[in-house]
C-alpha cells in the first residue's frame, strides 16, 4: 500500500504478509453479481456477535434483571440497534479503503496520539478478556465443582486448545464460532421456557425507556459498556479484509449490503439471547413463591450464584444448561479477543505475534486482577470485576469510535459507494448519547463519593483536585480526537474496475494472521 507522508501521521503499511506463508486461505467471492455472494460473506458478523454475548453481558444481564426485572430491556434493544450501526460502519470503512480502523490511526495520528489510542486499546481488549477468564472459571466451577481461582488458571490453556483449530481454515473456525453462538441461544430458549416470563412485561421493558436511581444508571452504562465494546470495532474493520471481493464499484456496494444483512443477523441472534438472560432473571428473582434465600442471593446476584438460584427454582438441569452456554461463551469470545489484540498490535505498531502467543500474554494481564480477586473477594468479588470491566469499555468506546466517524465521515467516495453518509450521522447521534450519559454518571458519581464518603478535609481537596484532572484529561482526549481536522488521503478510496491490483483486497497479512499454519487455497466456500 502506498505511503501516506503528510506531516503528523505515520507511514502506512504493506500487504506483504507479516507471518510468511505462501498459501492462503482466501474466501473469494465471484465477480458475476447474485444473491448466492452472500454465502460467501458470511463469518466475521458472528466472530464480532461473540462479544454481545460473553461472560461480561451475561453479568450485567443478570443483575439488571434481578433488580429491575424487564426496566431495562430497552437499553438492550438501544444499544443492539447501536451496534448495528456500528459495526456496518467499521465494516464499510474496511471494505472501502483496504485499510482497518488501527491503520488508519497510525497513518492519520503523529506518534504520541498513536501511542496513546494503542494503550488504550490494549486496556479494552484486556478488559474484556476479564469477563471471559471468569466466566469460564464460573462454568467449570458449576460443572466440576473446580474452585473459581483454580479455574481462573486454567482458562490460560483452554483456549489455546480452541486456538489450535484455526490451522483448518478461517471458514471452520467461523463454523465453530456460529455453531457456539446457536449452542447459547438454544440453552437459554429452554431457561426461557422453564421461567415463563409475562411477555406484556417484557415487550413494556423493551419499548419504553426508564431509569429510576443512580443504580440503575450505572448498571444501564455497564449494559452499553457490554454491548457496544471498542475493540469490535478494530476487528470488524479487519476481519472483512479477509474476503477477495471484486474491486469495483458494484462490487463494493455488494460487499457492504452483505456485511450489513450478514451482521444484522448476527447482532439478532445475539438481541434474542440478552433479552432472555434478562427474562429469566428478572421472572425467576421477582417470583411470588421465592425463597428468603434465595431473595437474599437475587439481591447481589453474580454468574456463580445464579447457577444456585436456577438449580432451586427449575432444578438441577437448568444450572447444566447455563454453565455449558457460559463456557462456550466465554472460550468463543477469547478467540475474537485474540485476533482483535492482532490487529490491534499490527495496525498501530506494525507488530505481529503468533497468535497463540499474543493470547498467552492478553490472558496473563486479565488472569492476574482476576486470580487477586477471585483469592481475596470470592465469586462475589470476582462479579463486582466483571461489572468494573464493562464500565471501562464503556468509557474507553468514544477512542475507537470517533476516529472511526472521523475516517468515514472525511471520505466522500465512501459515502457515495457505501452509503455511509446516513450511517455516519446517525452513529455521530449514538456516540455522542453514550459518552454524554457516560460522563453525567462519571461526574455524579464522583460528586456523590465527595459528598458522602465521610472523609477529612485534606484527603477531601487531594481527591477532587485529582478526580476532576482525570475528568477534564479525559474530556480534552476526546474534543482533541472529535475537533482534529484529518487528512483527506488517510482514507483513500480503492477501487480499479474489476481487477485486484497489489492494493486491493484481500489482505494477505489478515488472512495469514488469522491462519499462521495449514491453509488450502480456495476460490470459493469449502
Amino acid at each position: 500500500m502506498a505511503a501516506a507522508t503528510a506531516s503528523g501521521g505515520n507511514t502506512s503499511f504493506s500487504n506483504s504478509p507479516l507471518i510468511q506463508n505462501s498459501d492462503s486461505n482466501q474466501i473469494v467471492v465471484p465477480e458475476k453479481k447474485s444473491w448466492k455472494n452472500f454465502f460467501s460473506y458470511l463469518g466475521p458478523g458472528f466472530l464480532v456477535s461473540i462479544a454481545y454475548i460473553d461472560p461480561g453481558n451475561f453479568e450485567t444481564d443478570l443483575q439488571s434483571g434481578a433488580q429491575y426485572k424487564y426496566e431495562l430491556l430497552w437499553i438492550i434493544l438501544v444499544a443492539s440497534c447501536a451496534a448495528l450501526v456500528i459495526q456496518s460502519l467499521a465494516a464499510n470503512l474496511g471494505v472501502v479503503t483496504g485499510k482497518h480502523l488501527a491503520e488508519h490511526c497510525r497513518a492519520e495520528y503523529s506518534k504520541v496520539p498513536n501511542f496513546m489510542l494503542w494503550v488504550v486499546a490494549e486496556i479494552a481488549v484486556v478488559a474484556c478478556d476479564i469477563p471471559e477468564v471468569i466466566g469460564t472459571a464460573f462454568a467449570l466451577n458449576m460443572l466440576f465443582n473446580i474452585p473459581v481461582w483454580i479455574g481462573v488458571l486454567l482458562t490460560g490453556f483452554s483456549t489455546l486448545i480452541l486456538l489450535a483449530l484455526q490451522q483448518y481454515g478461517i471458514r471452520k473456525l467461523e463454523f465453530l464460532i456460529a455453531f457456539l453462538v446457536l449452542t447459547i441461544a438454544l440453552c437459554f430458549l429452554v431457561e426461557l421456557h422453564y421461567s415463563k416470563p409475562d411477555p406484556k412485561e417484557v415487550l413494556y421493558g423493551l419499548f419504553v425507556p426508564q431509569l429510576k436511581g443512580n443504580g440503575a444508571t450505572g448498571l444501564a452504562i455497564s449494559l452499553l459498556g457490554a454491548m457496544v465494546m471498542p475493540h469490535n470495532l478494530f476487528l470488524h474493520s479487519a476481519l472483512v479484509l479477509s474476503r477477495k471481493i471484486p474491486r469495483s464499484v458494484t462490487g463494493i456496494n455488494e460487499a457492504c449490503r452483505y456485511y450489513l444483512i450478514e451482521s444484522g443477523l448476527a447482532l439478532m441472534v445475539a438481541f434474542l439471547i440478552n433479552v432472555s438472560v434478562i427474562s429469566v432473571s428478572g421472572a425467576v428473582c421477582n417470583a411470588s413463591d421465592l425463597s428468603p434465600e434465595d431473595q437474599a442471593s437475587c439481591e447481589d446476584l453474580d454468574l456463580n450464584k445464579a447457577s444456585f438460584l436456577l438449580r432451586n427454582v427449575m432444578g438441577k438441569w437448568s444450572s447444566k444448561i447455563f454453565a455449558i452456554a457460559l463456557l462456550a461463551s466465554g472460550q468463543s469470545s477469547t478467540i475474537t479477543g485474540t485476533y482483535a489484540g492482532q490487529y490491534v498490535m499490527q495496525g498501530f505498531l506494525d507488530l505481529t505475534l503468533k497468535p497463540w502467543l499474543r493470547n498467552f500474554l492478553t490472558r496473563c494481564l486479565a488472569i492476574i486482577p482476576s486470580l487477586i480477586v477471585a483469592l481475596i473477594g470470592g465469586s462475589a468479588g470476582a462479579g463486582k470485576l466483571i461489572i468494573i470491566a464493562s464500565m471501562i469499555l464503556s468509557f474507553e468506546l468514544p477512542f475507537a469510535l470517533v476516529p472511526l466517524l472521523k475516517f468515514t465521515s472525511s471520505n466522500t467516495k465512501m459515502g457515495a459507494h457505501a452509503n455511509s453518509y446516513l450511517i455516519s450521522s446517525v452513529t455521530w447521534l449514538i456516540g455522542g448519547l453514550i459518552m454524554s450519559i457516560n460522563i453525567y454518571y462519571l461526574v455524579s458519581s464522583f460528586i456523590k463519593l465527595l459528598l458522602h464518603g465521610h472523609m477529612k478535609l485534606v484527603s477531601l481537596v487531594f481527591l477532587g483536585l485529582l478526580g476532576f484532572s482525570g475528568i477534564a484529561i479525559y474530556l480534552a482526549a476526546i474534543g482533541y480526537l472529535v475537533l482534529r481536522r484529518n487528512r483527506e488521503s488517510s482514507t483513500r478510496f480503492q477501487a480499479s474496475g474489476n481487477s485486484q491490483t497489489a492494493e486491493t483486497l484481500p489482505r494477505e497479512d489478515i488472512v495469514h494472521m488469522q491462519l499462521p499454519n495449514r491453509a488450502v487455497v480456495r476460490s470459493d466456500l469449502d
